[in-house]
């Protein structure tokens, strides 16, 4: 649930952004047609993973492996939420269900299967996982724009250090299931390497919007100055994980990833209606 919540607050979030007058209903049908989508894309991953989820401790007690599901009630519910989750984004407009669409393939079809094949997967799920906050601006605008890609780069150059604080963390139990998270395949030195590096690569796309390059999403030099302190903190602990090369430091920055992408989500709000105000 935590993960369908956030990924429904990207989407609002982009709402928000894209929006020249708030309209309730459609905020109400973006937030519930993203949660179907989210809830049909675990359900599809549960389907497939069910037997590695069984061999590791932080998913051997989900529903399918655990006995309490079986994969065929699993498929149903999974094919009712997509059917319904896409409706509801159709309504809004055409774009956004297309949209929601892809973001659901590619985690089902393309990133799920690649787990236990190659690193390679963090990137191609990077696609999926970045889609969300766009999704919130073509929502609005019924356009995909430089706004709504720009939106899309910020999610998506996250998801490295994000995911690869994850995969360190749970190096252990991902093993047991044989899923290969890290750029090397190891906790080493390049792994933490490559997470600096597209930290604050990270930084960098979010700060885009400061200088005027990205058409109607704009970010003040005081919002610029929030967005760079948090990315200071998260570059902090990318720091730190590269220096000590321990679970603690991949759990912190972990921790500091999901503080970072909240956050930012709200300067930018922020900071649009503020401006607006004043």
């Amino acid at each position: 649930m935590g993960l369908s919540l956030s990924v429904v607050f990207s989407s609002v979030a982009g709402y928000f952004l894209g929006a020249g007058s708030l309209d309730l209903v459609t905020i109400i049908m973006l937030a519930i047609g993203g949660y179907c989508l989210v809830g049909a894309s675990n359900v599809y991953n549960q389907i497939i993973e069910k037997d590695s989820d069984a061999l590791m401790d932080r998913t051997k007690d989900r529903p399918i492996p655990a006995g309490r599901i079986s994969v065929g009630v699993a498929f149903v519910i999974g094919s009712v939420l997509t059917l319904l989750g896409l409706a509801i984004l159709y309504m809004i407009n055409p774009k956004t269900a297309m949209f929601g669409a892809i973001s659901v393939f590619m985690y089902v079809c393309l990133y799920t299967p690649l787990k236990s094949k190659t690193p390679l997967s963090v990137f191609v799920g990077a696609f999926p996982g970045a889609i969300p906050f766009m999704l919130g601006w073509v929502a609005a605008t019924g356009e995909f724009s430089v706004e709504a890609g720009t939106l899309f780069m910020m999610q998506f150059f996250w998801q490295f250090p994000h995911f690869w604080a994850l995969g360190w963390w749970l190096y252990d139990d991902y093993k047991k299931g044989g899923f290969f998270m890290l750029p090397t395949g190891k906790r080493d030195q390049k792994t933490a390497l490559q997470t600096v590096l597209y930290t604050i690569w990270t930084i960098v796309v979010s700060l885009i919007p400061v200088f005027g390059f990205t058409g109607e999403l704009r970010l003040s030099i005081v919002g610029g100055i929030f967005v760079l302190a948090i990315g200071l903190v998260m570059l902090y602990y990318a720091v730190r994980l590269y220096k000590q090369r321990d679970v603690k430091s991949a759990k912190q920055l972990m921790l500091a990833s999901v503080s970072y992408i909240s956050l930012l989500q709200l300067i930018l709000v922020l900071d649009k209606y503020i401006r607006l105000w004043i």
